[in-house]
């Protein structure tokens, strides 16, 4: 794929091709530890824990599409995990109802 933008060093615009293995392997490196799950877990009131519990996880968005991240993280965390019914509209879509 062909990338435009500026080259930060030189200050001037720049085309360049990159190959998906540029892009998932930084991001890869980030699904990998999940610590700020179990940081977001630890931090949570327990009624609300309660219902994470019993309900589990839903991810939205366009991360939720990341294969298997459901599994990781339900296996990170031993939680139920799922994936919004429309993920990519699911947070504007909520965003509309508040």
């Amino acid at each position: 794929m062909e990338v435009k933008g500026r080259n930060l060093i030189e200050g001037v615009p720049r085309t360049v091709t990159i190959d998906d293995s540029e892009i998932r392997e930084p991001s890869l490196m980030h699904i990998h530890d999940l610590n700020a799950i179990r940081v977001a877990l630890e931090r949570t009131p327990p009624e609300l824990s309660a219902d994470i519990s019993d309900r589990g996880i839903v991810l939205t968005g366009g991360g939720a599409l990341i294969k298997n991240l459901d599994k990781r993280i339900r296996e990170e965390t031993g939680l139920p995990v799922s994936i919004a019914d429309d993920p990519l509209a699911s947070v504007v879509l909520g965003t509309a109802r508040c």
